[in-house]
């Protein structure tokens, strides 16, 4: 059975480009989100497998969504994506209780290869 996987950033082509790496990677794209208000609301509806979450985003930072997806589930696993120049920031998100982080821009390959380092799958 495919991983559900929600995508969670305030651009929507990052958002599409996250959802075709996905798709050929054979995950199911269960829902989107374009801040963390939305992010922490469509975890709660879908429970997906695992979360990809833009750390810079309007009302809610992708750090303080990921705080509250970990406190409401502490197995949730979110793995951030940030730009280039955002160590501390990926820092902070990696303390909120964030898997991993993946760095933008990205490659397909990459992704994968890190959230099936998180799901502990090959």
């Amino acid at each position: 059975m495919a991983k559900k996987v929600l995508i969670v950033d305030d651009a929507i082509f990052m958002r599409n480009m996250i959802k075709e790496i996905f798709v050929s990677g054979d995950f199911e794209v269960v829902g989107e989100a374009a801040n963390g208000l939305e992010a922490v609301e469509k975890y709660k509806e879908f429970r997906p497998d695992i979360t990809t979450m833009d750390i810079v985003m309007p009302f809610k930072s992708g750090i303080e969504a990921t705080r509250e997806i970990i406190k409401a589930d502490p197995k949730a696993v979110v793995v951030m994506c940030s730009a280039l120049g955002q160590e501390s920031l990926v820092m902070e998100a990696i303390e909120a209780g964030a898997s991993d982080f993946i760095v933008k821009p990205f490659k397909s390959e990459d992704v994968l290869s890190v959230v099936r380092k998180v799901l502990g799958s090959p």
